[in-house]
């Protein structure tokens, strides 16, 4: 029954707003992630587009952070000059 409400919700967010739903899981049970996804979309129905979008980006923010601590090391040991260019060397953007 969840699974039907969901996709519903889902069908009539992407109606609104013309992409899928995101949100970023927290810790729990498979259940509790249902009824935290599902009140979300139902909640966040009533927003305007622009306020929306605002809230979908800090959604997929906190996907990125999550997924890069999970993949990057904990962080430079105290003193480290990691993540600054090496000496004799400049970092370049693209």
């Amino acid at each position: 029954m969840a699974h039907t409400a969901l996709a519903a919700a889902h069908a009539a967010y992407e109606s609104r707003f013309g992409h899928a739903f995101v949100i970023a899981p927290g810790p729990g049970r498979a259940a509790a992630h249902l009824d935290r996804i599902l009140t979300g979309i139902r909640t966040r129905l009533a927003h305007e587009p622009d306020e929306e979008r605002a809230v979908a980006a800090e959604e997929l923010r906190g996907l990125v952070r999550a997924r890069l601590r999970r993949l990057l090391p904990a962080g430079p040991p105290n003193g480290s000059s990691a993540g600054q260019p090496r000496k004799g060397r400049t970092k370049a953007y693209r």
